[in-house]
């Protein structure tokens, strides 16, 4: 039995004062209308109406059952307009998480010209070098790095790429010279960033000869988080191989210099996951499409960028 239903069809035969009136008005028969109030009788085991051959009467059960039956139900048509919004119109509290340096960088921004165009979507960002479990810690969308196309449940979106280049201060440069190819860097100290996606004991390069892979010894100095790394490196500690979006800042303001320029490393595709395609809330899909729209040409500039950051 469709108790909800039945609810509905008794308040429209209450209001009708007939099951002939409530069946026109629910575009039924009249036969479905009075079984629907006995079905809700038999279920409660109490009479709701007292039938005449002229008129319907509510009992004091049903008098009682029917101010309950108004409340229950507009409760009902409120939750499921409520959804239905959230379906079409962009408004709540959006939950996304993104790594660090990428969340600083390109989300941050990101955020602010996404609420200018939809102001009544709240968004609530967490920072994090790992990939989180979206629907045990609730989160609508999650930005992430990977090689390739995660192995998820999810959906994701390709949003770009990213790439790591090799960067020293200024005065470590004047201290221990210029490398001119990536065998030279035995000649110098290297700073290593700890991750599981990358191999800790090697740096491999792309460039003019192809892919070629540096062996790393003991490292002076290790860290995962890649704006430590860059903090290191600006401090003259040593040479690392800074993501772009961590090192820009600092190329911009001269702090870094990009060594090896016809050289990159760690090329690492950027993704938003969230968890389904279908009936997809309108905060979550508008998020991802501003995402694809705004973040390639964002990404592609900072690419082009580089040319200018090259040690002479």
């Amino acid at each position: 039995m469709d108790t909800l239903q039945n609810m509905r069809v008794f308040l429209r035969v209450v209001e009708a004062g007939s099951f002939t009136g409530a069946a026109q008005h629910l575009n039924t028969t009249t036969a479905y209308a009075s079984r629907a109030v006995s079905d809700l009788e038999t279920h409660l085991r109490t009479r709701l109406l007292n039938r005449t051959t002229r008129r319907l009467a509510l009992t004091e059960a049903g008098q009682r059952y029917r101010q309950r039956c108004e409340q229950i139900i507009a409760y009902v048509d409120q939750a499921e307009a409520e959804a239905s919004d959230a379906h079409a119109r962009p408004s709540g509290k959006l939950k996304v998480h993104a790594m660090t340096s990428i969340g600083q960088h390109y989300v941050v921004p990101a955020i602010g010209q996404y609420q200018q165009r939809y102001p009544e979507v709240h968004i609530e960002l967490t920072l994090a070098q790992r990939v989180p479990d979206l629907i045990e810690e609730g989160y609508d969308v999650a930005l992430t790095l990977a090689l390739g196309l995660p192995d998820s449940i999810f959906v994701s979106q390709r949003l770009g790429s990213a790439f790591s280049i090799a960067c020293a201060s200024p005065a470590y440069l004047e201290r221990s010279g210029v490398p001119q190819v990536p065998a030279d860097l035995n000649r110098h100290t290297c700073l290593q960033m700890v991750t599981p996606v990358f191999p800790a004991n090697e740096w491999i390069f792309d460039g003019p000869n192809g892919r070629e892979t540096f062996e790393l010894g003991a490292a002076a100095f290790q860290v995962n988080a890649f704006e430590a790394l860059a903090v290191a490196v600006r401090e003259g500690m040593g040479i690392g191989l800074v993501p772009i979006y961590s090192a820009i800042s600092g190329l911009r303001s001269g702090q870094l210099v990009r060594i090896l320029p016809e050289y990159t490393s760690q090329e690492m595709n950027l993704y938003a996951l969230y968890p389904s395609r279908r009936y997809l809330d309108a905060k979550i899909r508008t998020w991802v499409e501003f995402l694809r729209d705004q973040l390639p040409p964002t990404l592609a500039a900072d690419h082009a960028e580089l040319c200018k950051f090259a040690c002479s």
